[in-house]
Formats: C-alpha cells, structure tokens, sequence
C-alpha cells in the first residue's frame, strides 16, 4: 500500500513538473483580442504612412530608394514598439529613436535635408501610432495623423507650389564660363541635359584638365515627362 502511494505521488510531481516546464518562457500561442489590435492599428498606421509617402512625397522627388526605405523603417519601427510596448516604454525610448538616426543619418551617403526631414515624420508617426494607450482615443490619434499629412501637404503642394530641384555636372567646355558668355553657357547645358535651366552656379575650375564643377537648377514641372528620375538634389563636392 505504502508503495503504491509512493508511485501514486511520484506521478504527480512529475505532472507538475511537465505542467511547469515552458521552453518559450511562458509565451502563449496566440491572443486574438491583441493580434487583432495589432492588425487594425498597423493597416490605420500604413494607411496614413501611404498617403504621406506615395501620394505627397514620391509624386515630386520621384526618388524609389528613400520610397523604400521609408515603409520599411515605417513597419519596422511601428512593430517594434507595439511589441515592446509591455516594457513600460518611457518617452526617452522615442526621443532616443531620433537622436540615433540624427547621428548616425547614414554616413555612407549624404541625405538631402529634405529627405531626412521625411525620415523623422516617418518615425514619429510609427512611434506614436504604436505606443498609443487607453487614454488616448482613436479620433485624437487620426486627428493626429491628420495633422501631420495636411501640413505636409501644405507645405508640399500648396504653400511652396514650385519645387526647385539642382544637379551637379562636370562640364568640360570651360571658355564658356567667361562673364558676358553665360547665356551661351545656360544654351549649352541645356541642348546636353535636355534640361530647362533656370540658374546655375559655377563651382570648382581645373585648368589643368579643362573641366569646371557646375551646379543648375530646374523645376520639376517644367521638364519633359521623359526625364530621367536619378536627377535629384545634389550639392559640390568636395
């Protein structure tokens, strides 16, 4: 008898112990009512995120790498924080985000101020459309949303109507540079580029090779359709 109580209380240690054991740290399967949040909030946040992105900003720049960047960086930012928003997230976590790409802003390439200033809505908008709460209601968080896509587009379409856009070329036919032949020059670079040029600047001269840094300025509405979509803003090297 004393045996089989013995075995009776083994098995259930050891049921205990196999009901105690979680490998994935207590991670459940599935919770439907967060999932479907998660989902709904993160189709409101690329919602809002398209329409800043595709409909303002890439008509204009016509720039399909900062296109891509930005809607990766927009998901990827998004999810992170909703998924460590149980961390208890203080707002230095949000601040540290633009601080670090402030630093960091890519040392391999030079990004145009403009773009770095879509950048940092980008991140805005996902942290803020991630880390919402209970105190704050979903027409407060779409106001916010809203806000941001109308200034944008104020300040995009509206205010500032004509977007000025300048290329950096390395011109070779430097006699033309003289003061009294510039209108020839502007003549030039326009029957090379195809480009109606509205000013130029002229930058570092090399006697020794012939050639001159040359910086033109066009608006974008004004050029042919078929303009090639790599012109965008540059500056003089160095």
């Amino acid at each position: 008898m004393t045996n089989s109580t013995d075995f009776i209380q083994s098995l259930q240690a050891l049921f205990l112990q196999a009901g105690s054991f979680k490998p994935l740290g207590g991670i459940r399967l599935i919770d439907a009512e967060d999932f479907l949040g998660m989902i709904i909030r993160l189709g409101l946040h690329l919602f809002f995120v398209f329409i800043l992105v595709r409909l303002i900003y890439y008509p204009r720049t016509k720039r399909k790498d900062f296109l891509f960047t930005y809607f990766l960086f927009s998901i990827s930012i998004f999810l992170m924080c909703f998924l460590l928003e149980s961390v208890k997230l203080e707002m230095g976590f949000a601040l540290g985000l633009f601080a670090v790409f402030g630093i960091i802003r890519y040392r391999t390439d030079a990004i145009p101020i403009k773009e770095m200033t879509y950048l940092f809505v980008v991140i805005g908008m996902s942290v803020m459309n991630a880390l919402i709460n209970k105190k704050i209601s979903l027409v407060e968080l779409m106001f916010a949303n809203v806000v941001i896509i109308g200034a944008t587009y104020g300040l995009e379409r509206v205010w500032l109507l004509r977007h000025e856009s300048q290329k950096l070329i390395i011109y070779d036919n430097i006699e033309l540079i003289r003061l009294g032949r510039h209108d020839e020059l502007k003549r030039d670079l326009e029957e090379r580029t195809g480009i109606r040029i509205t000013r130029f600047e002229i930058g570092k001269i090399d006697f020794l090779r012939d050639i001159v840094l040359i910086k033109i300025h066009f608006f974008d509405d004004e050029q042919p359709d078929q303009m090639d979509e790599s012109f965008s803003n540059n500056s003089f090297g160095t």
